[in-house]
């Protein structure tokens, strides 16, 4: 028998919240995801003045996390050096930028955080700070 953790609403408030302390502090504005281990959101904020397109992309970013258990933008990148294109996988939610990051709990990946708004560095940086409050939670 197979027991498997999944992200839960209760993480996914404490990562949104989490990042969105980080884009205000930042003076930024963005939207942040949360999804289960299979890419699928639980939770979704497009802050006040954010673009539209963020929600859409955060929300691909964290599928693509999920499913490849690994940063969104690795996809990307091996793409890139492969030359092929990201949609190989079969789906077109699958996307290579920067700002999904996986949530690894126990050695297997529980779901992902990801963030749209910035620059990929900085979606990035701030979708950790949204996996380091859940896993604070965990411990």
């Amino acid at each position: 028998m197979q027991s498997n953790h999944d992200l839960g609403e209760e993480d996914a408030r404490l990562a949104i919240d989490a990042c969105v302390m980080e884009l205000k502090a930042r003076n930024k504005t963005g939207s942040v995801a949360v999804a289960d281990r299979h890419g699928e959101l639980i939770g979704l904020l497009r802050m006040n003045g954010a673009g539209l397109a963020t929600a859409t992309i955060a929300t691909n970013k964290v599928f693509t996390s999920s499913r490849l258990r690994q940063p969104s933008g690795d996809l990307g990148r091996a793409a890139a050096e492969g030359g092929w294109d990201v949609h190989y996988h079969g789906d077109a939610r699958y996307l290579g930028w920067e700002g999904g990051a996986p949530v690894f709990y126990q050695g297997a990946c529980v779901g992902s955080v990801a963030v749209s708004g910035l620059s990929g560095e900085e979606d990035f940086e701030i979708a950790q700070i949204g996996v380091t409050a859940i896993l604070k939670s965990l411990d």
